[in-house]
């Protein structure tokens, strides 16, 4: 498989060598927006930053190229670059957190918060952490929780980044240097409290989910998730 890396950071790096260790090759690795040479891929890897991703994203679908993205903080385009998908028929995932592990922290949290849903005497909230490098916060995954717990419980309609609201999940960002990223749920009142973790030890984690959604969307149209590739459906 001839995969372009559209992002060429430690992301990339590490996304690179899981790819050669697989058998992949890479064809085009470039922290620069994508051009024509585009179309030397079978598949493009974007871990650009949220200023290029959308045109990284519209350059693959206009060209053919089925995308992997998991490029956070360009999400206001999401819904043009689904639509643009469709009307190319090509091929496109985004995720926020590619880590096969994390992602059955997702189907865990959505679980929990089906639990919780009628226990409003327990209030929810998240703490991420991750290296100081990273540009956003809070972090793609830590929304992602809090917009699942929001989707089965009727008490919170947002979140809030480091603000206690009612009616809010409270997001905890926190900075620190070497952390590859943790996340936590937490449901607490005054009797006790329930926690769930995941916690990422290295950047290998989200470079072979990565690697694995490329190989799953070959030869497939349509917008999908990490859910489709993982069958958790």
């Amino acid at each position: 498989m001839n995969i372009a890396l559209l992002g060429y950071g430690k992301m990339g790096k590490a996304i690179e060598k899981i790819a050669l260790s697989r058998g992949h090759t890479i064809v085009l690795k470039t922290s620069k927006t994508s051009g024509n040479e585009i179309i030397k891929a079978d598949v493009a890897i974007d871990f650009s930053i949220p200023n290029a991703a959308v045109n990284n994203i519209t350059n693959c679908l206009n060209n053919n190229i089925p995308i992997i993205s998991g490029t956070t903080g360009w999400l206001k385009s999401y819904q043009n670059m689904v639509s643009l998908c469709n009307d190319k028929n090509g091929a496109f995932i985004y995720a926020s957190n590619f880590s096969l592990g994390a992602n059955i922290f997702f189907e865990l949290n959505k679980t929990l918060a089906k639990m919780m849903a009628s226990l409003n005497q327990y209030k929810a909230s998240i703490e991420e952490i991750h290296h100081t490098e990273k540009l956003d916060a809070p972090s793609g995954t830590a929304i992602s929780l809090a917009k699942d717990i929001i989707n089965e419980n009727e008490k919170y309609d947002d979140w809030k980044l480091n603000e206690n609201e009612t009616g809010k999940i409270t997001i905890k960002a926190k900075r620190v240097p070497k952390v590859s990223g943790t996340h936590s749920i937490k449901y607490k009142n005054n009797i006790d409290t329930i926690n769930i973790t995941h916690e990422a030890h290295n950047r290998e984690g989200f470079a072979l989910g990565a690697i694995v959604a490329a190989e799953w969307i070959i030869n497939k149209k349509g917008v999908y998730t990490m859910r489709d590739v993982l069958n958790l459906k």
